[in-house]
């Protein structure tokens, strides 16, 4: 935790909200876990303001690529391989898992401009052979 989050004020505020909302919204704070509805709504706060500074071309954020594959396809992987070389200074670090015979696990941590991070990740995803892909922006610069 940074130290400016460590002596933030937290400010109490008062929200209407539809009753059949509401219990929804309670049995999704169950289900995931969260102790409080406070928590909860934070959470959400926070990932609405990753999603739109990462909107912006020339923001830092942090992600993961997500791609499941078939290694047999014809020069695939050597693809995948060249897309990380060519944004060397994006990629971060890559986890790749055998799944089976076929099938090919990767993850992706990038670090960079966020043009930079889609650019890789949509030209990875939409690879001949890929069979399912995902770009997680996790965070912006502001919270690192």
């Amino acid at each position: 935790m940074s130290r400016e989050a460590e002596t933030e004020i937290l400010e109490r505020i008062g929200i209407a909200i539809d009753s059949g909302l509401l219990r929804r919204f309670d049995g999704l704070i169950q289900q995931r876990g969260y102790s409080n509805r406070s928590e909860a709504i934070r959470d959400l706060i926070r990932a609405e303001l990753v999603s739109e500074a990462a909107q912006a071309p020339t923001n830092i954020v942090a992600a993961t690529v997500t791609l499941l594959y078939d290694h047999h396809v014809r020069l695939l992987t050597e693809k995948l391989t060249a897309l990380q070389h060519e944004f060397h200074g994006t990629v971060i670090s890559t986890m790749h898992v055998h799944l089976d015979h076929q099938n090919c696990l990767e993850v992706l941590v990038l670090r960079g401009q966020s043009a930079d991070v889609h650019r890789i990740a949509n030209l990875m995803i939409a690879a001949k052979g890929v069979k399912h892909g995902r770009l997680v922006v996790a965070a912006t610069e502001e919270q690192f």
